[in-house]
């Protein structure tokens, strides 16, 4: 009796452990099958691909339009619009320069600050390169469709704010098939009570059938001053790309009175 009772019990031991090991296993094999890659892989492939990203489009020209338009003022509706529209162009040196090229209408209720023209040329569109990334932090939000794309989503916020710059805050969507960033959501920062930016969204496309430019920015938002609250909507487009031949630095010069 005693014989075949510890055979029973090595019975019982040995179909709970291979169940407990089946158990265990099925996570990762759905893990295996779906091909998910982790976040760290994800956002060192990513941070690649926006360096090539920013590289090519330094080397492209192409037409910006900005339309900048309040909408309301404490609430009581307004019809102000701004339009700028800026090239960028290469000299025959091969140096790249912003320049603005048309200017119409005008707004009264808010002031452009440079560092909204920061913003146009800079922080819109957002790019995490290599060098840019050790200066934020970055959380794996899980997927998303972006359009039709199937995408992983990160948190980015900066690990400080200091060094006279603006930063970016907000969400990415990361392509992934291509793990290229094809949508960005957030703002600039740091902000001051007198300087306020906006919530812009932007898309990417595929130009030339291997980047991911941008080719539109939107942003509507209520932005809160010590005096007044101001709803202010802005778009921003991107066409019109040619690739330059030769590797290009750029300039901000002065605009021309002319074009003022």
């Amino acid at each position: 009796m005693r014989h075949w009772y510890l055979c029973l019990v090595f019975l019982l031991l040995s179909v709970n452990s291979i169940a407990q090991n089946k158990a265990t296993s099925q996570p990762a094999a759905r893990s295996a099958a779906a091909g998910e890659l982790p976040p760290e892989q994800i956002i060192e492939q990513f941070a690649s691909k926006e360096e090539e990203f920013y590289e090519a489009w330094m080397q492209y020209a192409y037409v910006q339009t900005a339309n900048i338009r309040v909408l309301s003022v404490d609430g009581a509706p307004q019809k102000e619009s701004e339009t700028l529209v800026y090239e960028v162009i290469f000299n025959d040196d091969g140096s790249r320069e912003v320049q603005l090229v048309k200017r119409s209408g005008r707004l009264r209720s808010v002031t452009l600050s440079p560092e909204d023209v920061e913003i146009f040329q800079n922080i819109n569109p957002f790019a995490l390169t290599k060098t840019e990334l050790p200066l934020y932090t970055l959380k794996y939000e899980g997927k998303e469709k972006a359009d039709e794309l199937d995408c992983y989503v990160f948190s980015v916020s900066p690990k400080s704010t200091k060094g006279g710059r603006l930063y970016f805050k907000g969400k990415i969507w990361v392509d992934d098939k291509d793990l290229q960033v094809v949508k960005t959501v957030g703002k600039a920062i740091p902000q001051t009570r007198e300087n306020q930016f906006p919530e812009f969204e932007t898309i990417r496309q595929v130009i030339d059938d291997k980047y991911w430019f941008p080719v539109w920015t939107h942003a509507d938002s209520k932005l809160r001053f010590p005096e007044q609250e101001v709803r202010i909507e802005e778009t921003i487009t991107y066409g019109d790309y040619k690739r330059f031949g030769s590797k290009a630095t750029i300039h901000f010069g002065n605009i021309p009175e002319d074009k003022k």
